[in-house]
C-alpha cells in the first residue's frame, strides 16, 4: 500500500466520485445506506448535536487523533469517514484483524512524506484493540508529530485494550447504542431511498414489522439494515413487508456479548450483584443474558459458587451444597437442561439470608499478615515429639479442649503481639445468628476461666 498513488483532490470515499459509485453496486444495504454528513446521522445526539463535542471538533476542523467506543452497528466507521469528508483528507481505511505491522509502518513512511507536502492524512483503524502492544507503539510517533490524523473504532473498553501511551494522546467518544425509534426510522427511509436503498422495489412495511426488526437488532443499526433487506427478498405478491416476515427474516435475536470483553465482565457483575441485593427476578434475567450470549455455563457455575461463599457464607451455610451440587447437574445433564439448576441455585442464593462476615474477617487477616512481621507459633501450641523439644518447653501450657468443662480452655491462641484481635464479627441473619450466639457464649466461659 502506497500512500501517494492514493491521494485525491477529493476524499477518497466523496458519494460524488464515480468510482466511488460503482463499489456501491452491489454493496450490503448497510453500506449503501450509511450517512454521509452529520445531518444524515441518526442517534449520538450527546457527541453530534449543535454544541456537542465531537460535532464542535469536526466542524472546527480540530486535527486532534480520536477513538470510538462502542458497540457494533452505531456509526463508528460512519463517524470517521464523516470526518475524513469535513477536513478534505486521504482516507485510509484499515482493519486490525487483516493488517499487520509491516503494513502499518509503511502506511506511517508514506503519511509522513504526504505530510512533507502539507496533504493530511487520517488513518482509520477498525477494531483497533485487536492490535497488540507493539502494533500500537508503532502509531505514537506519527500521531505526535501530526504526521497522521488516527481514528480507532473499538467495542473494547480503551482502558483496558488500548496502550496509556497513545490513550493519551487521543480523545475517547462513547457511542450509545440506537434506539429502537431511530432504528425505525432508518428502515423507513432506507424502503423510500431509490438511489441508496430499496425504494426501487415499491415495499411497504408495516409499522409492527419495523418495531419487531428493531427490537430485535438490540440498537445494532447494521443488524436491522441486514434483516430489512432479507425480509424484502421474502415479500409476497402484494410487496408488503408483514409482522410474520420479519419474524422470518430475523430468526433469532442479535445480543451484544464478548465473552473475552466488557460486556462480559458488565454481566457477570450485574448478575453477581442482583443476588446480593436479595433480587432473584433481576438475578434470573442476567444469567439468561449470559447463557443466550454463549457464556459457558461452567463459568457460570463457579461464579454461583463463589457468591455462596462471598455473600452468603455462614448465614445459610447449605448454600454450598447446592450451588456445587448445581455445578455437579449441569456436568450430568449438560445444555439445556443442566441450565435449570444454575437457574434454581441463583434464586435460592437471591432469597437466602446474606453474611459477608467470614469474607471480610478473611480479607481483614491477610492484610494483618501482610502489614505485620510473622509471629512465631506460641510454645504451648506446638507439638513436643522429641526430648529436646520438650526441654524447650514446647506444649508447656496446652490445655486439652476436651476435658475442660464447656470444652473451652481459657488460653490464648494467637500470638502475644495479637491477643484479644477479633476479626470473625458474625451477623444476626439467618443461621449465623445461632453462630453469634455460640461464640458470645464461648467468650464468656473463656473469661470466666481467665478470671
Amino acid at each position: 500500500m502506497n500512500l501517494f498513488d492514493k491521494i485525491p483532490s477529493q476524499p477518497s470515499h466523496s458519494a460524488k466520485d464515480p468510482l466511488h459509485a460503482l463499489t456501491m453496486v452491489g454493496a450490503p444495504l448497510a453500506e449503501r445506506m450509511r450517512p454521509r454528513s452529520l445531518d444524515e446521522l441518526a442517534g449520538q445526539e450527546h457527541l453530534v448535536g449543535p454544541g456537542k463535542p465531537l460535532r464542535v471538533q469536526i466542524e472546527r476542523d480540530d486535527a486532534s487523533s480520536m477513538i470510538f467506543w462502542g458497540p457494533p452497528g452505531v456509526g463508528k466507521t460512519t463517524l470517521a469517514k464523516i470526518v475524513a469528508e469535513t477536513t478534505r483528507a486521504s482516507f485510509i481505511e484499515f482493519s486490525a484483524v487483516t493488517s499487520g505491522i509491516k503494513e502499518i509502518k509503511q502506511v506511517m513512511a508514506d503519511a509522513a512524506r504526504a505530510a512533507e507536502m502539507h496533504s493530511r492524512t487520517i488513518l482509520f483503524v477498525d477494531e483497533i484493540h485487536r492490535f497488540n502492544k507493539a502494533q500500537q507503539d508503532a502509531f505514537l510517533p506519527y500521531v505526535e508529530r501530526g504526521a497522521i490524523r488516527l481514528i480507532g473504532a473499538t467495542t473494547e473498553n480503551p482502558s483496558f485494550e488500548i496502550i496509556s501511551a497513545l490513550l493519551s494522546r487521543c480523545r475517547v467518544y462513547v457511542l450509545e447504542p440506537l434506539k429502537e425509534d431511530q432504528i425505525v426510522t432508518l428502515l423507513r427511509r432506507a424502503l423510500a431511498d431509490r438511489e441508496r436503498g430499496l425504494g426501487s422495489l415499491s415495499l411497504t412495511a408495516g409499522e409492527d414489522a419495523l418495531e419487531l426488526i428493531a427490537n430485535y437488532s438490540s440498537g445494532d443499526c447494521r443488524s436491522a439494515y441486514n434483516a430489512i433487506e432479507v425480509a424484502a427478498q421474502l415479500v409476497q405478491d402484494d410487496r408488503k413487508i408483514t409482522k410474520s416476515i420479519a419474524a422470518e427474516a430475523i430468526q433469532k435475536r442479535v445480543l451484544m456479548y464478548d465473552r473475552q470483553g466488557e460486556e462480559h465482565f458488565n454481566l457477570i457483575s450485574a448478575l453477581h450483584k442482583s443476588v446480593r441485593n436479595s433480587d432473584p427476578d433481576a438475578a434470573l434475567y442476567w444469567l439468561g443474558r449470559m447463557l443466550a450470549g454463549g457464556e459457558d455455563p461452567l463459568y457460570l457455575a463457579r461464579r454461583i459458587v463463589r457468591m455462596a461463599i462471598e455473600d452468603i457464607g455462614l448465614a445459610a451455610p447449605e448454600a454450598l451444597n447446592l450451588c456445587l451440587s448445581a455445578k455437579d447437574t449441569y456436568d450430568f445433564l449438560g445444555s439445556p437442561e443442566g441450565e435449570l439448576a444454575l437457574a434454581e441455585a441463583v434464586v435460592y442464593l437471591a432469597l437466602a439470608p446474606k453474611s459477608n462476615s467470614v469474607y471480610v474477617a478473611f480479607g481483614a487477616v491477610r492484610d494483618e499478615i501482610e502489614h505485620t512481621r510473622q509471629e512465631p507459633v506460641p510454645l504451648h501450641l506446638r507439638n513436643a515429639p522429641t526430648k529436646l523439644m520438650k526441654e524447650l518447653g514446647y506444649s508447656d501450657g496446652y490445655r486439652y479442649a476436651h476435658d475442660e468443662e464447656g470444652k473451652v480452655a481459657g488460653m490464648d491462641c494467637l500470638p502475644e503481639s495479637l491477643k484479644g484481635r477479633r476479626w470473625y464479627q458474625p451477623t444476626q441473619e439467618g443461621r449465623e445468628k445461632l453462630l453469634a450466639q455460640r461464640l458470645e457464649e464461648i467468650r464468656r466461659i473463656r473469661a470466666l476461666k481467665r478470671s
